[in-house]
């Protein structure tokens, strides 16, 4: 497929209103705590996608912050799904102690990277579309999440919802700060073990306790032999607490584990293998439970033949566009995980380059503004000339 440099033109003169645009959304603090300032965050948005010809639901929520669900329907075949949100990691005043700034090449401040600059990309990639006229998918959904920087997560289920209901996944994060794209992403779960044993003390009379720590100690060492068993499974033992003073034999001990997989099986796998670790008797007297901790952790992003096939479009777009892509792999978790659970295929890092998320330092880069929406809006022109990704089953 040709792309069209129509789009380009577009979005070289649009450049002019996407980074005041970004300052002014950056300027609103929208820490995933802070409903007040989401839904100010998502208040523009709304505007802005009704102004695109969205139908924008709005899913209240009466704690935290707003969802946005905004759907287009066109002339064509192809239900895409983009995704992003409008929660940030910083807490009230950020925005005012650190305003956007632009440093050479990068656009700094909170949100920036991660990811309101993503969700821009999105706006502005449809927006340069109409501009040619062009409508050619059967569904367009942009969905705009509030609580991805948290363990407590209301959106799970709409989440779900939304992908099993389209043909492809994109994700509106930024691209890694090499410029890859991201093709599979971890599946990953946290436990927390618990050993409980019997106290006594040290001294005078050990033989009558059962150590909680000591056995804890056995569990620990026996689980980090699991890294690696397969490639890319990890585990790790992270936060550790028990016993009470050092004269007094450890009645109970704690620890919160990490575990992370390719796919979803291999997950499971490990699951089981650590739990036989867990029920195993390492010291007499003493015994092990384990039990999920925060939630049912995160799903595989697959590597899929659709997946591939999306790499495929998105390396051909750039190439016409002039930069290299490519596709990478990352350890971390991401709301398109959960979103392509029923089988849709999935892409992420699709925002401008950046990094440093969650820092001082947060940045994008102002050079990549332009090819990276083009990418994006060019990509969804091939998805959906594409039968083998607009057909569930990619």
């Amino acid at each position: 497929m040709v792309f069209d440099s129509r789009i380009t033109t577009y979005l070289q003169i649009a450049r002019d209103r996407y980074i005041p645009e970004l300052t002014r959304v950056c300027a609103i603090d929208s820490g995933s705590y802070h409903k007040a300032g989401i839904d100010q965050v998502q208040d523009h948005f709304q505007r802005r996608l009704t102004e695109l010809g969205f139908e924008v639901e709005r899913v209240r929520n009466a704690e935290w912050g707003d969802d946005l669900v905004a759907r287009r329907r066109g002339t064509g075949k192809g239900r895409i799904l983009l995704i992003g949100h409008a929660d940030t990691v910083y807490p009230v005043g950020e925005a005012a102690r650190r305003p956007v700034i632009v440093e050479g090449d990068h656009l700094l401040g909170p949100g920036t990277c991660d990811m309101k600059a993503g969700i821009l990309t999105g706006i502005y990639a449809v927006e340069a579309l109409n501009a040619i006229g062009w409508t050619n998918y059967e569904l367009l959904t942009i969905l705009i999440v509030s609580d991805e920087e948290i363990e407590q997560r209301h959106s799970v289920e709409l989440l779900q919802t939304e992908g099993t209901a389209h043909d492809v996944v994109l994700t509106l994060e930024a691209a890694r700060a090499n410029g890859d794209i991201v093709t599979a992403r971890k599946a990953t779960r946290w436990f927390r073990i618990d050993a409980k044993g019997k106290a006594a003390h040290a001294g005078v009379e050990p033989e009558k306790g059962a150590s909680a720590t000591l056995a804890l100690a056995h569990v620990i060492v026996e689980a980090f032999k699991l890294n690696g068993r397969k490639p890319g499974m990890t585990l790790n033992p992270g936060k550790i607490s028990g016993g009470a003073n050092p004269n007094i034999v450890a009645a109970e001990a704690s620890v919160l584990v990490d575990i992370r997989a390719w796919t979803n099986q291999e997950l499971e796998e490990l699951s089981s293998d650590l739990r036989s670790i867990v029920e195993t008797e390492w010291v007499r007297g003493v015994s092990q439970t384990m039990s999920l901790n925060g939630g049912a952790g995160m799903p595989a992003m697959e590597r899929t033949p659709g997946t591939r096939r999306l790499e495929e479009l998105a390396i051909g777009i750039a190439s016409q566009l002039g930069f290299p892509l490519k596709g990478a792999s990352t350890g971390g978790g991401s709301d398109v995980s959960i979103a392509v659970h029923a089988g849709a295929a999935g892409l992420d890092g699709l925002g401008p380059i950046g990094g440093l998320d969650h820092s001082p330092d947060e940045y994008i880069e102002v050079s990549s503004i332009v090819p990276r929406t083009a990418l994006l809006a060019g990509l969804l022109q091939a998805i959906c000339a594409d039968d083998t990704l607009t057909r569930r089953g990619a």
